[in-house]
């Protein structure tokens, strides 16, 4: 008897405290939801990465958007100057990761140590010479690279979301592969089930061209004049590589002029 009894005092003593857990679970649940959302931009430095960024900070707020540069070996490594002017424009956090080794076997025309010359022509004249197959700037699967050390670190920052900026012009005629919807969609399923659902990314202008990203980015008053594209990394656009072919198209069918373009 004197055991029960001994029972019903412990039990008794212990019950406040565990009105006192129970009550506080709905403080901690209220405290995860005030917790603010936060995305992570891939950020090239370019018209499209930098237009991306704009819309997140619209979002999320400047305090709650990172923006990822990576170097890769590439012969325009001016474009991380322009990332990180960008970045300063929009007071984001940066954050810089260097993956030139792993492109270390390759002769794409688009890395520093390549034997070839980045071509000088549209990405449709340069598809015609491919037969359909990607273009020589295309790094091998450097995107799915990217995205999967993009996915690493934004999980580690608390971010939710991870923005891509690849559109529509990038993977027309196969010229991109790892920019197409197919890859986006398959990356993006990869990514949420490798990360239990806590991370996923958007690619907003996946089916987009450069044209309507320069619309949207001069409705946002994105400065341009910070940004960078072309693949040959001088002063100066060189003005007849691909992307800076598309780039001065998308800039002319907007009515504007590209503020890289010096007068003539």
């Amino acid at each position: 008897m004197a055991n029960a009894e001994s029972a019903k005092a412990e039990a008794a003593k212990s019950e406040p405290a565990k009105v006192e857990a129970a009550k506080s679970e709905p403080a901690k649940v209220e405290a995860a939801k005030s917790e603010p959302a936060k995305a992570l931009v891939l950020c090239s430095g370019g018209v499209d990465s930098t237009t991306l960024l704009a819309m997140a900070v619209r979002k999320y707020g400047a305090d709650n958007v990172y923006a990822l540069s990576i170097s890769y070996g590439q012969k325009h490594e001016r474009e991380i100057q322009a990332a990180r002017a960008v970045a300063q424009h929009y007071g984001v956090t940066q954050r810089f990761l260097n993956l030139a080794a792993i492109f270390a076997d390759s002769n794409c025309s688009l890395l520093a140590h390549s034997t070839e010359a980045v071509p000088q022509e549209s990405y449709a004249e340069q598809l015609q010479e491919t037969d359909g197959t990607p273009v020589s700037t295309y790094v091998p699967f450097r995107n799915g690279l990217f995205l999967s050390s993009a996915a690493s670190m934004a999980l580690s920052l608390g971010c939710e979301v991870l923005y891509y900026g690849a559109h529509h012009d990038d993977w027309a005629g196969n010229a991109y592969p790892d920019c197409s919807e197919a890859f986006v969609n398959a990356m993006n399923q990869a990514i949420a089930e490798g990360t239990g659902g806590e991370l996923h990314m958007e690619a907003p202008f996946v089916n987009w061209n450069k044209a309507d990203i320069v619309a949207k980015g001069l409705e946002l008053q994105v400065p341009y004049e910070l940004t960078w594209s072309c693949y040959e990394g001088g002063e100066e656009p060189c003005g007849v590589c691909g992307t800076c072919i598309d780039r001065q198209r998308a800039f002319e069918v907007n009515g504007v002029k590209d503020p890289l373009v010096k007068e003539d």
